[in-house]
């Protein structure tokens, strides 16, 4: 199994407001997709003067389902939180192999 961990520190004047709409929104549309089994949203125990941080982590059941995703969903998801946000936050992906 493969975990997409999608780390992401937002600022503090729209944490709340972005907090909601990753629970409310975003994640349900990421999970939509049909690539992923199960998710985690947690928050990243560091203390940051420029924001929160959150780690959100997909696992899907191989590399092929996420490169599928990478290819027919992920632009789309990420433009959305690019323009929701923009400014904002700051992003990085890393991925997982669970052994």
């Amino acid at each position: 199994m493969i975990i997409y961990n999608v780390t992401v520190n937002i600022e503090n004047d729209v944490h709340e407001e972005w907090l909601n709409w990753m629970k409310e929104t975003h994640i349900p549309d990421v999970m939509k997709t049909g690539y992923f089994l199960e998710n985690r949203f947690c928050r990243v125990l560091v203390e940051e003067e420029s924001g929160m941080t959150y780690s959100i982590q997909y696992t899907c059941a191989s590399m092929a389902d996420l490169e599928e995703y990478y290819s027919q969903q992920a632009p789309r998801l990420q433009k959305e939180h690019q323009d929701r946000y923009v400014g904002k936050f700051v992003a990085f992906r890393t991925l997982l192999e669970v052994v």
